[in-house]
C-alpha cells in the first residue's frame, strides 16, 4: 500500500465531564480531514513528552501513514494532563478512557472506529475498558499484560509477595512526583506539580494492605467475566516476560475473535524485543487493524490461533541478541495435541511412573541464598536481569534429575507439581523450578513456580498449616515453550524461599517431601510437520524516531556480593538510563533507579529491600529534579515501610516529605 504523509500535533487538550483536560499527542494522515481515519489510542501515565518520546515516535507514526490517526495520551495526573494519579486503574481512569473512546470517535477526521494498544499499563486498561461495552470500540492490542491482578501480575505470584511490588511501587513514586512540561502548560506547572507530589500517595501501603485476593484487587481482573469483553483481541508477550501466562488464559478464556503470539522476548513490544528474535510486529499489527477497524479481508484471521517460540536449550550465559529456536502454531487453545507426561520425584531422581521405589520423607530447609541468581521477575534488560547458571542455586535446594533423554522432549503450557509435604511451620512457602542440565553440566532455568502453602485452596481465604501434617498441593509453574535436548537431562529443584525474587515466610521453614507420590507433570508438545510450513515472521520495521543527543553513558549492573567478614549478602542493581536531550524540545532528561537487597547471617527479620530513584529534567532557564526513595523491612508479624520524597527546583528543595508505616502480614 502508498505510505502516507503524517502531520504531528505535538499537544491536543481532550476535556472530561468534570472540566479537567488530558493530555494527547496525535499523528494523522494529512488528508484525513477529506478521508477520515480509524483511531487507534494507547493511554498510559509514562509521560509522551519525554520518557516514551522516543518509543512513541518510532511506532505511532508507522501506523499513521499506513491509514490510521494515532492517539497517544497521558492519564489524569501523569505527564501534561490535569489532576493527581493516586494508583493503578481506578474507575477514574477507566472512565476518562470511556470519554477519550468516544472524543477520538467523534473527531472529523476519524471514522468513528477505534483500537486500542498498550503494553503492560496500557495493555491492562485496554483489557479493562473492552469489558465496559464501548461501542467505539472495535478492536485491541494487549502486549505484556494480565487478565488477573492479584494472581499473574508484579504485586504477588502463588499468594507470596513478590519484591517487583516494591520496585514497581518505587517506580510509581518516581514517575509521580514528576512536574508536567511548562512549554505545555504553561505558568500554572508549578502549582500542578506541587498537587502532584502531596497528592498521590504512597502505593505500595496500598498494596501491602490487600495481600490477599479481595475485591480490590478482583476490580480490573477480566478474568470475573471475560464474556465481557466483546471486540477481537490479539494477546502478546514473550517468555522472559512476566505476563506470559495471561495470554493462554484470554485465548481461553474469551470467546470472540482471538490471537495469540509469544515470543522470547522481555517486557518490550516485540519489534523492539530482547531477547531476540526480534520480529516485524507492527506488520502484524496492521494486518489486525485493516481486518477489524478498516473490515478488510487479509489473512490475519486464517493464522492459527497461538504462534509461540518453541526455545532451544542453551547455555545459561547465551546472547541476549537472539535466543535460538523456532516458532510453532496451535488452531485453538487449549491444544488438543499436548499430552501429560508425568515424571515421578524419587530421591535425587526424575523418574517415568513404574519405577518402584519405597516412598520417603526427605526434608529440605534452605538459605536465604536460594534465589540470588534468579533475574527478576520480570525482565527489562535482558543483558542483567535474566537467571544466571542454577548451579549457584540447587545447593540449597532439593533436586531431582532425569537421566538423559534419549530423544528431544518439547513441552508448551504449564508444568504442574504435585508435591506431597509437610511443614514444621503454619506459614511457609515452596519454590518448583524446572531446568535443563547441558552436557557440559551447567544447568537453565526453563521456568517455575512459587505457592505460599496458607493459599493452597484459596488466594482469598488462606489458612495456616498444620505443622507435621500431610498435605498434597498443585504449583502451576508459568507457562513455556521448551526443547529439551537428546542427552540432556531435565532437573526439578524444590526450595523454602527464592529471594529476593519473593519475599521470604516469617521464619525458617523446613519442609518435608514424600517421595513415591509427588510428581511433575509436563505439557509434552511433539513436533508437527505443519509447524514447517507456517509463514515467515517479517523484519522489524518502524518509523524514524525522535532525534536525541546522548549527555551522560548509560549503565546496567547487576551485583552480588557476599561481605564474609560481617556475613552479610546484598544483591545492588543499577538501571541508569543516561542523561540524553530530546532535539525536537531541547528538554534533557536524566532517569536513574538503583536497588539493593540485603539480608545477615541467613535472619529472615534482617531482609531489606530499597529501591532509590532519580528524575531530572532541564532546558534552558528551568531546572527540576526529584529523589525517592523507598525502604521495605519485615519482622514475623509486620511489614514496615519508610519513604522519602525530595523536590528541588534548581538548588532549592520545595518539597520534602517522609513516611513510616507499618502493615500486619496475614500469612505471607
Amino acid at each position: 500500500m502508498s505510505v502516507l504523509k503524517v502531520e504531528t500535533i505535538e499537544n491536543c487538550w481532550i476535556p472530561m465531564p468534570d472540566g479537567k483536560r488530558l493530555a494527547a499527542r496525535i499523528w494523522r494522515p494529512e488528508n484525513c480531514f477529506e478521508r477520515p481515519v480509524p483511531g487507534i489510542l494507547e493511554y498510559i501515565p509514562y509521560r509522551k513528552g519525554d520518557f516514551t518520546a522516543v518509543r512513541d515516535s518510532g511506532l505511532h507514526p508507522w501506523f499513521a501513514a499506513r491509514g490510521y490517526a494515532c492517539v497517544r495520551v497521558d492519564l489524569r495526573g501523569s505527564g501534561d494532563s490535569d489532576g493527581v494519579l493516586t494508583d493503578e486503574y481506578l474507575e477514574q481512569e477507566l472512565a476518562d478512557g470511556e470519554t477519550v473512546i468516544h472524543w477520538i470517535a467523534d473527531q472529523p477526521w476519524c471514522d468513528g472506529n477505534v483500537g486500542m494498544i498498550g503494553i503492560s499499563w496500557g495493555g491492562f486498561n485496554g483489557l479493562q475498558i473492552a469489558t465496559r461495552d464501548v461501542p467505539q470500540l472495535k478492536a485491541l492490542i494487549t502486549v505484556s499484560s494480565t487478565d488477573d491482578r492479584y494472581a499473574d501480575d508484579v504485586h504477588y505470584m502463588g499468594g507470596c509477595l513478590l519484591s517487583d511490588n516494591l520496585s514497581w511501587a518505587s517506580t510509581m513514586f518516581a514517575y509521580n512526583s514528576c512536574p508536567p512540561d511548562p512549554m505545555v502548560v504553561g505558568d500554572q506547572w508549578k502549582k500542578m506539580w506541587i498537587d502532584r507530589l502531596g497528592h498521590s500517595g504512597l502505593w505500595l501501603h496500598t498494596w501491602l494492605s490487600h495481600q490477599t485476593r479481595d475485591d480490590y484487587w478482583k476490580h480490573g481482573s477480566v478474568c470475573e467475566d471475560f464474556f465481557a469483553i466483546r471486540c477481537p483481541v490479539y494477546t502478546v508477550s514473550g517468555w522472559s516476560d512476566g505476563y506470559s501466562n495471561a495470554v493462554f488464559r484470554i485465548l481461553e478464556g474469551l470467546d470472540v475473535p482471538r490471537k495469540g503470539l509469544i515470543g522470547s522476548w522481555g517486557h518490550r513490544y516485540p519489534h523492539i524485543g530482547e531477547p531476540g528474535p526480534a520480529i516485524g510486529f507492527l506488520q502484524k499489527a496492521l494486518l489486525w487493524w485493516d481486518c477489524w477497524l478498516k473490515g478488510k479481508k487479509n489473512k490475519i484471521m486464517k493464522e492459527p490461533m497461538l504462534r509461540a517460540w518453541m526455545q532451544d536449550g542453551v547455555d545459561p550465559e547465551y546472547d541476549d541478541e537472539g535466543r535460538p529456536g523456532r516458532w510453532v502454531s496451535e488452531s485453538s487453545w487449549p491444544s488438543l495435541g499436548i499430552r501429560d507426561k508425568v515424571m515421578l520425584l524419587n530421591p535425587g531422581r526424575l523418574d517415568p511412573p513404574g519405577v518402584k521405589i519405597t516412598g520417603e520423607g526427605l526434608s529440605i530447609q534452605s538459605p536465604l541464598s536460594v534465589g540470588l541468581f534468579a533475574g527478576k521477575w520480570c525482565s527489562y534488560s535482558a543483558s542483567t536481569d535474566l537467571p544466571t547458571d542454577q548451579r549457584e542455586e540447587d545447593g540449597g535446594a532439593l533436586i531431582f534429575d532425569s537421566r538423559p533423554l534419549d530423544e528431544p522432549l518439547e513441552i508448551l503450557g504449564s508444568p504442574i507439581a504435585e508435591i506431597h509435604l509437610s511443614s514444621n511451620r503454619p506459614d511457609a512457602m515452596i519454590a518448583v523450578r524446572l531446568s535443563d542440565i547441558a552436557f557440559n553440566g551447567k544447568v537453565t532455568r526453563v521456568t517455575y513456580g512459587l505457592l505460599n502453602l496458607a493459599h493452597r485452596e484459596s488466594h482469598e481465604y488462606p489458612k495456616a498449616l498444620k505443622p507435621g501434617h500431610r498435605y498434597c498441593i498443585r504449583v502451576r509453574l508459568n507457562e513455556i515453550g521448551q526443547i529439551f535436548r537428546k542427552g540432556h537431562r531435565m532437573r526439578v529443584a524444590v526450595s523454602t524461599s527464592y529471594w529476593p525474587l519473593a519475599w521470604p515466610s516469617p521464619q525458617p521453614v523446613k519442609l518435608t517431601i514424600y517421595s513415591g507420590k509427588s510428581r511433575i507433570i509436563l505439557p509434552v508438545r511433539k513436533p508437527r510437520s505443519e509447524d514447517r510450513n507456517l509463514p515467515s515472521v517479517a523484519k522489524p520495521v518502524s518509523a524514524e524516531t525522535i532525534k536525541t543527543k546522548l549527555l551522560t553513558p548509560t549503565q546496567r549492573k547487576w551485583t552480588v556480593t557476599h561481605d564474609l567478614a560481617n556475613n552479610e549478602i546484598t544483591v545492588e542493581i543499577t538501571k541508569d538510563d543516561g542523561a540524553f536531550r530530546l532535539e525536537n524540545n531541547r528538554l534533557e532528561v536524566h532517569k536513574q533507579v538503583r536497588e539493593r537487597y540485603i539480608y545477615n547471617h541467613n535472619i529472615y527479620n534482617s531482609v531489606r529491600g530499597e529501591v532509590r530513584g532519580i528524575r531530572t529534567f532541564r532546558r534552558k532557564d528551568w531546572s527540576v529534579k526529584t529523589i525517592t526513595r523507598t525502604v521495605l523491612t519485615s519482622n514475623e508479624t509486620h511489614f514496615f515501610i519508610r519513604a522519602e520524597l525530595d523536590a528541588y527546583e534548581g538548588d532549592v528543595r520545595i518539597f520534602s516529605r517522609t513516611w513510616d508505616e507499618r502493615v500486619l502480614r496475614n500469612h505471607v
